[in-house]
């Protein structure tokens, strides 16, 4: 038997670059003094049929190997002369699932991704995505008109970004609140219509909502309760925990006994001895 042999990536005839299968490769060097092209490699973003995806049908670019200098805008830049841009949005590796995202928050981010990206670019018209499938270069990520920061000046320029704007950042924090409260609200009235109907076959969904509702736990009530179960655990604590603790347990409580019982005798010796005969 002979062994199947693996996929090899498909070479380019006229520059000889080796891409892998179904990408188009595209140089692409950070200024024109450098004299080694990187290159990107590039496909029409496709799902399977029937399939939905956040990233729309035949407008969409998929590029992979991006290097760590290539920012959205300089991506959107390079891309243009292919027809407008409509987006672009780079992540650490592409997309598994084909749910759409939340929009994401310019003061809220996670924190940046230092190494090679891939990037979704999406024109406005299909024929972006043809005419950039066949994009000669080497394309320059830093020209005189469009200077891509590098070393001191791009670590001055990300301080200065990661310092939010105060007003901006209560605008954002005030709208997402608000939509959080607004679902939050309609999923307590969805659960209060649901509470107590049966389903269609007969069953009644069990919600969280009880007949007694209890009362939010705030910190300080929290604080309270851990001080009781300290308090209340410190007194169980080593008590009779010892056998000779055990014996002196003991021993004061049969003294206490024959204490009360002295005490009744002396009671009762009184009482005999002031009762009188009085016959009338």
């Amino acid at each position: 038997m002979v062994a199947r042999g693996r996929k090899r990536g498909s070479r380019d005839p006229e520059q000889g670059i080796l891409s892998p299968p179904g990408y188009s490769a595209i140089p692409i060097k950070f200024s024109e003094k450098q004299q080694a092209s990187h290159y990107l490699y590039v496909r029409e973003h496709r799902v399977r049929e029937g399939t939905k995806s956040s990233w729309p049908q035949k407008r969409t670019l998929f590029v992979l190997n991006v290097p760590p200098y290539c920012t959205e805008e300089c991506l959107s830049r390079l891309f243009s002369p292919c027809g407008p841009v409509q987006s672009v949005q780079l992540q650490e590796k592409p997309d598994l699932t084909d749910s759409a995202e939340e929009p994401k928050s310019k003061f809220f981010h996670p924190t940046p991704v230092l190494g090679f990206q891939v990037a979704y670019v999406v024109f406005q018209k299909p024929g972006g995505v043809s005419a950039a499938l066949v994009l000669k270069g080497p394309l320059l990520a830093s020209t005189e008109s469009h200077p891509v920061k590098s070393g001191i000046r791009k670590w001055i320029s990300s301080y200065a970004d990661s310092v939010p704007d105060p007003e901006a950042l209560r605008a954002e924090v005030d709208t997402f609140m608000e939509a959080y409260d607004k679902r939050i609200a309609e999923e307590e009235a969805k659960a209060k219509e649901e509470e107590g109907v049966p389903d269609e076959e007969g069953w009644v969904k069990v919600t969280r909502r009880g007949r007694r509702p209890v009362l939010p736990r705030t910190e300080a009530a929290s604080l309270r309760v851990l001080d009781r179960e300290r308090r209340k655990r410190a007194r169980k604590e080593l008590l009779n925990f010892y056998a000779w603790q055990h014996r002196e347990t003991k021993m004061e409580h049969l003294a206490q006994l024959r204490k009360k019982f002295e005490e009744d005798k002396q009671r009762i010796e009184l009482m005999r001895a002031q009762r009188k005969f009085r016959p009338y």
